[in-house]
């Protein structure tokens, strides 16, 4: 399976300066506990890390340090990330029949669960690691009312790894730019296209990255691990 780690990561939210995949947490980068996880995946047998220019060589040292066993390619991404992702699915071998996609920030993804999803699109299956929501949540207007409380039973909150056949998911990326569509997974590219995608239920670690508070919980997570 291959794999394409979205690596392009902004630390607004973060209160960085910087891409928030390159901060510390528990003594290494971000990525690089990433990256781990991802080798340590045997079911993956090629991944691309999609990022910036600015970032190249701190990726490509943070690539060193893994000592990797199988190939790991640099791809440089896009201004947004369905651009970039466009441009790791032209960057996959091709041999590469099916795709994971995953945000670096997901730092604390489980090598199981890379598995899972990675024998579903073997299966020719097209899937998405999610949670079921717990919380009750509100639909709220541009005012701040709420207008109204959704059935949380139905919901899932989407997550990554996702993954696809890949000539589906290059030809979604295709219709995406021919008719203009913007979106914030590849999944909703499916949905749009009337294609099933399947979610397959994550553990509840497998947060993203995305604020100081997410750092301490990760610190926390990779420390009980240890």
């Amino acid at each position: 399976m291959h794999l394409l780690i979205a690596a392009a990561g902004s630390g607004r939210r973060m209160g960085a300066t910087g891409n928030k995949l390159l901060l510390p947490v528990a003594g290494r980068s971000v990525l690089a506990w990433t990256l781990d996880a991802s080798l340590a995946c045997p079911a993956i047998s090629w991944i691309g890390i999609v990022g910036q220019p600015v970032d190249a060589a701190a990726i490509a040292a943070i690539v060193a340090e893994a000592k990797p066993d199988l190939p790991v390619q640099w791809i440089e991404g896009g201004d947004t990330r369905q651009e970039s992702v466009s441009r790791g699915l032209a960057a996959l071998p091709a041999a590469a029949g099916g795709v994971l996609i995953h945000d670096g920030a997901r730092c604390l993804v489980e090598p199981e669960l890379l598995a899972r999803c990675a024998a579903a699109v073997q299966q020719g299956a097209a899937v998405i690691a999610a949670t079921p929501v717990t919380d009750t949540i509100k639909q709220v207007d541009g005012a701040g009312t709420i207008t109204a409380t959704p059935d949380r039973s139905w919901l899932w909150a989407a997550q990554t790894p996702q993954g696809f056949p890949v000539q589906q998911l290059r030809a979604a990326h295709a219709t995406a730019t021919e008719q203009g569509w913007s979106v914030t997974d590849d999944a909703a590219l499916f949905e749009r296209l009337g294609l099933a995608v399947q979610v397959l239920e994550a553990p509840a670690s497998n947060i993203k990255l995305t604020t100081p508070f997410d750092l301490t919980v990760a610190a926390a997570v990779l420390a009980s691990r240890c």
